[in-house]
């Protein structure tokens, strides 16, 4: 066939969409049948899915299967930040390590004779900072985004005309001390959670009450009835959000776009009702002021069982949920359960962690949903679809029987427009967490975040089956073999072990799932099944019924129990004695052993193999309130530090414990520098009193400065610079809320976690514990009140003290260049811009000492008083006007004779 010219075009051919392609001589007739056939195969592949939706995900994970098909898309995607944004911020990375280099290599071999332990000092506290940095910064490396698709979780799970597929979820609410966490906070949580846009069959709500407080109790059974009205209409008019505190409280035109007149009327009706709703909750609050001598009693006329709070049964009250009780519009309302655990003298109740564990066995009794929600009293659901964000997640074919976690991000109301004490926390949540996405996950922060249950007991993360090595083709398989004969051996002898083990595990479960089973049903059975019940009753406790429960991973509670039953057993799981000897907050569960449990809990989850994932909707998830008040905001931080520096002199120390697990290298960094960062406060406080002390002394901490010298500084403040910079435009962080972030650093480094650091020190070392604060939720006297409130404590002596040594410095360094002239303003300047860094950054600190009044409080004047005459001393004593240069004695010529 003679090849054609190509600088002749060619013409095209006309093609009929009647006739056969193959007429053309495009293809041939086999062709055709392969694509008839495929397409056949595609088609009835589509209609399996369709028509049965109910069957096991992995039946139908077929990668042949048609991509048109919305139903079988994956529920999320994973979004990198873009190149021209995260490339630059690795490589100022990289240069800004390259910097830090050089800059020790010049500081090290360059130091000051005249001033040797100032500079030694600034030396060490420059090293820390470097290397509490690189632990920071290195976790940042691969941040990522997000995305959920909620209308491909309805057509896979929400099949229409059939019962919905959706997994069920237990939600956990914690609340202590009613006066503190005001009643009317928690119910608005509680009415946010029952008004969730989730199957109402398949959301179980538990109220932890661990004050054990009559006037919580009351308080909930009041929500539960306005829940019957507050519910529908919620569902009916698609509002958001569904806490009617905050709901009623948007500034916002509620009839813009509403042209239903019922909607105007309904709202109007449901509004009255929530403010008288709301008196008869502050009414409550009123009556439990004062406590009778008696203490409280039912209205059965018996005395209320949480009288004595440290010594009382357990309570479980279900509110809804059972007996029919309906909405107003005759529609089922999720399940409210009260928990009140039994505590008794001489037990370690174990605070947060030991509420919350007993509130994980009480619903594996009740409901045994497969996932759990953990929120705080005062948090409530912003967005009706965050549970269904969750299982995005959660219920993925592909990728979700791994999750342990799904966590999302921290946001507030009430704060101040400025957020002076960096309540918001913005650049952790937006920042941190993304980073931390991108390689095992988030940390558990305690709040807003959804659990798989079986990750609580303890268990390992699935392991993925391995894909078939790759082999090449070009041999024939007797040489392979003959080649990789040995290699096979080893690895097969390996796997038979690993399969030994891995099969005796499956069947001493099996064995002991059957003996559980036969043990409710008062069965004996053989002494081998015996042994290994109780090898499950040492880790989860005496209850053959929860333990049944331990072992269904997709949920659910026997049929055939009886209501009357499951609450005796609900009260058994709650009692006091019922975690001695076993794995409950060692291995299972919430872990004990710090205030800050969340960090604990979530660590352990990632080293048995677990990940997490950070959710950020488009509308946040979930919304609370934040002490904006300086002292409290400062006792919050205590309370956080404290935890990180138990968990750093504790057995479950990151630096030391985890390894050989599945918990990876920078996920450890990020571990170890969220329990090493109390450490920073000594080096923190040392580097901040530096300038005061060169500006009184006239010393300083750095040689004459050379034209190199002069270079690396300078380009160490660039990059530090650039990578705040780029940090903030891949994060979306505005540069309010990092300087925020930057100020409260150091305030907060300077005080609380000094005394965490010890505290800490005191409770290992000593036994000395410190009680645990709850922080109050409560807004008194209009918005904004309470950030002008000055309240005096402890906390605010060191950063004051800093603040005033560096602002005499100040005057005293200036003072002293007035007087010896201008020659002495050049080497001023250094200590002047450390001494200026220190103030700028402690001036939200100074405005909340000085609150709201007009004159100053007097403890402050007491204190600059104290600071101002000792320093006077000091600087008469070092005498800095005097001549550095010997004394010249001359003979003045007079006769003193």
């Amino acid at each position: 066939m003679p090849f054609p010219d190509s600088s002749v075009p060619v013409q095209p051919r006309p093609m009929d969409p009647k006739k056969d392609i193959a007429v053309y001589g495009y293809g041939s007739v086999a062709w055709k049948e392969r694509m008839e056939d495929w397409k056949k195969k595609q088609s009835e592949k589509l209609q399996v899915v369709r028509h049965e939706g109910g069957k096991d995900s992995d039946e139908l994970d077929d990668p042949d299967l048609p991509k048109m098909d919305e139903g079988r898309q994956p529920l999320w995607r994973k979004l990198p930040i873009s190149s021209s944004r995260i490339n630059p911020y690795r490589i100022i990375i990289v240069l800004r390590i390259a910097i830090l280099c050089l800059f020790f290599h010049y500081r090290i071999l360059h130091p000051v004779n005249d001033a040797y332990a100032l500079w030694l000092t600034s030396v060490i506290c420059e090293i820390w900072f470097a290397v509490s940095w690189i632990f920071d910064q290195f976790p940042k490396w691969s941040p990522i985004l997000r995305e959920t698709y909620l209308d491909r979780l309805s057509l896979r799970y929400e099949k229409e005309g059939k019962p919905s597929l959706l997994a069920d979820i237990d939600v956990f609410v914690s609340t202590v001390d009613p006066m503190k966490e005001p009643p009317l906070i928690t119910a608005n949580t509680v009415l946010s959670i029952l008004a969730v846009d989730y199957p109402v069959d398949k959301v179980a709500c538990y109220v932890s009450d661990d004050g054990a407080a009559m006037l919580t109790f009351e308080a909930l059974s009041e929500t539960s009835e306005f829940a019957r009205k507050w519910v529908p209409f919620c569902k009916k008019f698609c509002i958001e959000p569904r806490a009617p505190e905050w709901y009623f409280a948007q500034k916002v035109d509620y009839l813009k776009d509403k042209v239903d007149a019922t909607f105007i009327r309904e709202r109007r009706a449901i509004k009255r009702e929530y403010e008288e709703f709301k008196v008869r909750i502050n009414a409550l609050v009123a009556l439990a002021q004062k406590v009778p001598e008696d203490g409280w009693t039912m209205q059965d006329g018996t005395p209320w069982p949480g009288n004595n709070v440290r010594d009382h049964p357990g309570m479980i009250q279900v509110f809804l949920g059972q007996n029919g009780v309906r909405d107003i519009e005759g529609n089922e309302l999720p399940r409210l359960v009260y928990v009140s655990r039994e505590k008794r003298p001489g037990y370690d109740h174990h605070k947060k962690a030991g509420a919350m564990n007993a509130l994980v066995r009480v619903s594996a009794i009740i409901t045994n949903a497969p996932y759990v929600l953990n929120v705080d009293c005062d948090h409530y659901i912003n967005n009706s679809k965050a549970l269904r964000e969750a299982m995005c997640f959660m219920m993925d074919p592909t990728s979700g029987k791994k999750i342990c976690y799904v966590q999302f991000p921290q946001r507030f109301d009430g704060i101040d427009r400025h957020d002076r004490y960096s309540n918001r926390n913005v650049v952790f949540f937006d920042i941190n967490m993304k980073g931390l996405d991108g390689i095992q996950g988030p940390i558990y922060v305690g709040t807003g975040c959804v659990f798989r249950r079986q990750a609580f007991y303890g268990y390992d993360a699935p392991t993925s089956k391995k894909a078939p090595r790759k082999t090449c083709n070009c041999w024939p398989k007797w040489c392979c073999c003959l080649c990789c004969g040995s290699k096979k051996k080893k690895i097969k002898a390996k796997s038979s072990v690993k399969k030994k083990i891995k099969n005796k595990d499956d069947i001493k479960q099996m064995h002991a799932l059957e003996n559980i089973e036969e043990g409710i049903e008062g069965i004996d059975n053989e002494k081998s099944s015996l042994m290994s019940q109780s090898k499950f009753e040492k880790k989860f406790g005496q209850s053959s019924v929860f333990i049944a429960s331990t072992l269904l991973e997709d949920g659910g509670v026997p049929k055939a129990a009886s209501s009357a039953t499951l609450l005796k057993e609900a009260i058994h799981v709650i009692s006091c004695g019922y975690e001695d000897k076993t794995e409950w907050g060692k291995e299972v569960g919430w872990i004990y052993g710090s205030v800050t449990e969340d960090i604990l809990t979530g660590f352990k989850m990632h080293c048995h193999g677990w990940r997490s994932v950070y959710c950020m909707p488009k509308r946040p998830a979930f919304k609370g309130s934040a002490p904006i008040n300086l002292s409290d905001r400062l006792h919050q931080v205590l309370r956080w530090a404290l935890g990180s520096v138990e968990i750093f002199f504790s057995r479950h120390c990151p630096i030391w414990y985890g390894y050989g697990g599945g918990l990876k290298s920078l996920e450890r960094f990020s571990y170890i520098n969220s329990v090493v960062y109390p450490l920073t406060s000594i080096p923190l406080i040392a580097y901040c009193a530096l300038p005061a002390v060169c500006l009184l002394t006239g010393k300083f901490i750095v040689p004459e400065i050379s034209n190199y010298a002069s270079i690396i500084f300078m380009a160490l403040f660039i990059s530090i610079a650039a990578t705040g910079i780029l940090e903030m435009q891949w994060g979306g962080v505005g540069i309010h809320d990092w300087w925020r972030n930057e100020q409260f650093w150091v305030i907060g480094g300077a005080s609380s976690h000094l005394f965490a650091l010890f505290q800490g020190l005191l409770k290992v070392l000593a036994g000395v514990n410190t009680n645990f604060t709850v922080t109050s939720k409560a807004a008194d006297d209009g918005e904004f009140a309470d950030l002008y409130i000055f309240k005096w404590t402890s906390l605010l002596i060191p950063p004051l003290t800093l603040l005033i040594i560096n602002i005499i410095g100040v005057i005293v360094g200036v003072s002293d260049a007035i007087n010896n002239g201008y020659d002495s303003w050049g080497p001023l300047f250094g200590r002047l811009f450390f001494a200026l860094w220190v103030i700028v950054h402690l001036y939200p600190f100074l405005k909340g000492v000085m609150g709201k009044q007009e004159g100053v409080p007097t403890i402050i004047l007491v204190w600059a008083i104290l600071l101002s005459s000792i320093l006077t001393l000091l600087w008469v004593r070092i005498n800095p006007f005097l001549a550095k240069s010997d004394v010249v004695l001359e003979i003045c010529g007079l006769n003193c004779d």
